[in-house]
């Protein structure tokens, strides 16, 4: 049995809310594009959204919420991009994690976090250390991550402990120790994985909206949550 079949999961047709959410966060770049802006305020107002969802999270009861951040190919932008992606990391991390404490979010990171910035690494092994007892909501933020890396991760990390088999390589997967996703939402309108979650996908319910990352709010959230909880899942069956 794999993990994820180890795990309590949602039944189909109960009207229950989903354990386990995650999150593409797109469109920063055309929201600022619309507003004749530079992209980097795009960003900006993308983290305060991150802000406010994470706290709408644990006031509509989710267990987990995963945000893709940055990817493995985010590399590819410009470098001043990517030093203002980087610069509001250090800003947030800064600025949210006593908020993150107090309201019981404990801070995961998936990916290869330990290829960033000296200093970012150690402020977030510091963050995830400090929120590690903390039980309310799992925040699980993807940085530096590409689900196809993951999988060939664990599937030599299964290989090393013996058996290869699909419970051996969610096992070891970044996200072993969370719920099974549940449902998975993108904003601005595009409709695909972008090499997201690739296996923790294989039955999650999508959600898509044309609506911009910066403009996404609580009330968009529960509307996707509401959507979840009126679907049926039949995992294969009939």
């Amino acid at each position: 049995m794999a993990v994820a079949d180890a795990q309590e999961r949602i039944a189909a047709g109960t009207g229950k809310m989903p354990r386990h959410v995650a999150i593409i966060m797109d469109g920063n770049g055309r929201w600022a594009k619309k507003r004749m802006l530079p992209r980097a305020m795009g960003h900006k107002r993308g983290v305060e959204t991150v802000r406010n969802i994470v706290r709408a999270a644990g006031e509509l009861g989710l267990e987990t919420l995963s945000l893709y951040a940055f990817s493995s190919e985010n590399w590819k932008r410009p470098e001043d991009e990517i030093s203002d992606l980087m610069g509001l990391m250090r800003d947030f991390i800064k600025s949210d994690l006593d908020e993150f404490a107090s309201n019981d979010v404990r801070l995961k990171i998936i990916g290869n976090y330990k290829a960033l910035a000296p200093d970012i690494v150690e402020m977030l092994d510091e963050s995830i250390a400090r929120t590690s007892q903390n039980s309310r909501t799992t925040l699980a933020v993807a940085l530096n991550y590409g689900s196809q890396d993951e999988m060939v991760r664990a599937a030599r990390a299964a290989a090393a402990q013996g058996e290869i088999n699909a419970a051996s390589i969610e096992a070891n997967l970044d996200t072993a120790d969370l719920p099974p996703l549940d449902l998975l939402i993108r904003t601005s309108g595009e409709q695909r994985l972008s090499n997201f979650m690739l296996w923790q996908a294989a039955y999650a319910e999508f959600w898509f909206t044309e609506t911009l990352w910066p403009d996404f709010n609580k009330d968009e959230l529960a509307a996707a949550l509401n959507e979840f909880a009126r679907r049926e899942r039949r995992y294969g069956g009939r």
